[in-house]
C-alpha cells in the first residue's frame, strides 16, 4: 500500500508538471496585429494572485498578464516634438490619481506607468494586464499632460494640450493572437487658407493659430542722439 506521504509527493509532481506545461510562450504572442504599431513590445508573463485551497494542501494561484507599451508622440502646432509632456492611461473605474504601485500583488489588477515624451516627442505608457478568460478588454481614458495647469501656477509656463483627454480600449485575445487598440472621437484643429491671388471674399470662419512671438525691434536713435558732448554743455 502506497504511504499517504509518496502519494502527497506523486500528486504534487503530477500538478507541478501539468502548470509547467501551460505556461505562457511568448513566441507568437501578437499574430495578428490590429493596433498597428500603437501598441508594442508585448509579452506574456505570470504572476502570484493568490491561492488555491485543494483537499490537504494550497496551491499557489497564477494569473497570465499581458504586458507591453502603447506609444504615441507629442508636437506642437508645426509638427516639432515636443520633450517633456506626460501622458497617462487610467482604466474605466479608476481614479486619475491611483497609485499603480499601491495595489497588493495578491490580486489580478491593472496597472500603468505613466509615459514622458523624450527629444524625439515619442512618450511609453508601460501596462501590465490580467488575461481573463484567455482574453484583455479594458476601456479607459488617455490623459494629455493632466497638470498642465498646476505647473503653469507654479512655474508660470506649461505645455497645455490641444486635446485633454481621448477614450480607448485596448482588445488582445490569447487564442488568436489578437492585438486591437481603438480610441474614441479625437479632436482635430483646422486653419483657414487663401489662395493668392483669388478674389475677394468673405473669410471662412475661425481662429487661426496661435503667431510665434517676434523679437522687439530696435527703436530708431532720435535726431541729436549721436552727440557725445550733448550732456556737457560744449555747444556753440
Amino acid at each position: 500500500m502506497v504511504d499517504y506521504g509518496v502519494r502527497r509527493l506523486l500528486l504534487l509532481g503530477l500538478l507541478a508538471a501539468a502548470v509547467s506545461s501551460c505556461g505562457p510562450s511568448n513566441k507568437n504572442v501578437v499574430v495578428n496585429d490590429f493596433a498597428e504599431g500603437r501598441v508594442v513590445d508585448l509579452s506574456i508573463t505570470e504572476k502570484l494572485t493568490g491561492t488555491t485551497e485543494l483537499l490537504f494542501f494550497a496551491m499557489p494561484k497564477k494569473t497570465e498578464f499581458l504586458e507591453g507599451y502603447i506609444q504615441g508622440v507629442i508636437t506642437d502646432y508645426k509638427d516639432n516634438p515636443v520633450q517633456g509632456v506626460v501622458v497617462r492611461a487610467v482604466a474605466s473605474g479608476a481614479s486619475s490619481d491611483q497609485d499603480t504601485e499601491a495595489n497588493p500583488s495578491g490580486f489580478a489588477t491593472s496597472s500603468f506607468d505613466p509615459g514622458v515624451s523624450d527629444t524625439n516627442g515619442f512618450y511609453r505608457i508601460r501596462f501590465s494586464l490580467p488575461i481573463l478568460g484567455g482574453k484583455v478588454d479594458v476601456r479607459g481614458r488617455l490623459l494629455y499632460n493632466p497638470g498642465w495647469q498646476q505647473e503653469r501656477d507654479n512655474l508660470g509656463k506649461a505645455y497645455e494640450p490641444q486635446t485633454k483627454q481621448s477614450q480607448f480600449r485596448l482588445y488582445y485575445g490569447r487564442k488568436r493572437g489578437e492585438i486591437i487598440f481603438a480610441e474614441g472621437v479625437r479632436k482635430t484643429i483646422v486653419a483657414s487658407v487663401e489662395k493668392k491671388g483669388a478674389p475677394k471674399m468673405a473669410p471662412l470662419p475661425g481662429a487661426q493659430p496661435p503667431e510665434e512671438a517676434k523679437p522687439a525691434e530696435a527703436k530708431p536713435a532720435a535726431a541729436g542722439d549721436g552727440d557725445l558732448f550733448k550732456g556737457f554743455g560744449f555747444g556753440p
